[in-house]
């Protein structure tokens, strides 16, 4: 029998955005009954789609935020506990993609600090189960990450929860885009933590085999056949190289250029820039990580050589064709850039419901 939205209790959002880990939830058979998100464009997209909101988002930043408000928003009564605590914290400090940054390396960046909010009202809100997504590379043994995890975990423990971590991609579970991200899992003591779920698709992601081998990854092509969008004016490429997107074929990127690939007149050297400069998506293979922020020559690009339209990102990342975002075409880029795949956080979920 199918869930309903409620069945298995009560939800509450941190860091909520676009609402990505919440969709997940509700299609998990939970309600998401009060949500925490800063940005205002976010926040109103929360409210355009989710209708079992018991108050307003609470937009604000949750430094500012009692945990006693969040749960008096949700409905709550005191004493009460919500049945789930969901949240994806900003990836800043950690995100592989910045580690250039001496700061990051060290460590200063003040986003950092947003991980003990989430554990913060993970020990104060006390919830039955609870969901933490996170940049793979909060995992990574260095200075600014190791220390990082070591006490988001050891604060975990200290709140009173048995707890699992593991870094999933998401194609491997369906979702048209390779995205690996961190889920921490947990239930409180004295109950029996679920195991991650088990890949449902498989295939090759940077030169190794991941996933289940036996069914393929969801290709960009599959997942964006038959959806008609109209033009956007922010499909045009703008950038200093991006009159040589043309000629990359689909599925390769700059590299395209380059003496070792046998350009006859090379433009640049092996590996001397970001692997995203001048990417373009292949049809044939699902895409690879979709940003927030990308640059003027960053893709992935369309294999007709533009930028994604809305409709199209909304598709690699499992969100419904009909659900709305609020906000100019960069922040729309920014929420869904952000999100966590619908389809793979209702997966993690769901893994709850296997110990109900």
């Amino acid at each position: 029998m199918a869930r309903g939205v409620g069945d298995q209790g009560v939800a509450i959002s941190l860091f909520s955005g676009a609402g990505g880990l919440d969709l997940g939830a509700e299609a998990a058979g939970y309600r998401v009954a009060a949500a925490v998100e800063r940005d205002r464009d976010a926040a109103l997209t929360m409210e355009k789609n989710f209708e079992h909101l018991e108050s307003p988002v609470i937009q604000a930043d949750i430094l500012d935020v009692s945990t006693e408000a969040i749960l008096a928003a949700a409905g709550l009564r005191r004493g009460q506990r919500p049945d789930l605590l969901i949240g994806g914290p900003p990836c800043t400090p950690f995100s592989k993609s910045g580690f250039w940054l001496e700061w990051k390396r060290s460590g200063l960046d003040p986003d950092a600090s947003l991980l003990q909010a989430y554990t913060r009202v993970l020990a104060e809100a006390k919830p039955r189960r609870f969901v933490l997504e996170n940049v793979y590379a909060l995992t990574y043994n260095n200075k600014a990450s190791k220390p990082a995890y070591d006490r988001l975990l050891r604060e975990i423990d200290d709140a009173g929860y048995e707890f699992r971590a593991q870094v999933l991609n998401a194609a491997d579970y369906g979702v048209p885009q390779s995205r690996p991200r961190l889920f921490v899992i947990g239930v409180r003591k004295g109950e029996i933590v679920p195991e991650h779920p088990k890949p449902t698709h498989g295939g090759t992601w940077e030169r190794r085999s991941t996933g289940h081998a036996e069914r393929p990854h969801v290709s960009t092509g599959d997942a964006l056949a038959g959806l008609v969008t109209e033009p956007e004016p922010e499909e045009v490429t703008r950038g200093q190289y991006l009159d040589l997107l043309p000629g990359v074929p689909p599925g390769e990127n700059y590299l395209h250029y380059t003496e070792e690939r046998g350009h006859p007149t090379p433009l640049f050297k092996w590996r001397s820039r970001y692997w995203s400069f001048l990417l373009k998506l292949d049809p044939q293979k699902p895409s690879p990580t979709i940003q927030a922020q990308p640059g003027p020559n960053v893709g992935p690009f369309h294999w007709e050589n533009r930028r994604l339209r809305v409709g199209e990102v909304k598709r690699l990342f499992t969100f419904p064709d009909g659900f709305e975002l609020v906000g100019t075409r960069r922040s729309v880029q920014a929420q869904l850039g952000n999100a966590v795949p619908p389809l793979l956080a209702q997966k993690v979920i769901e893994s709850f419901a296997a110990r109900s």
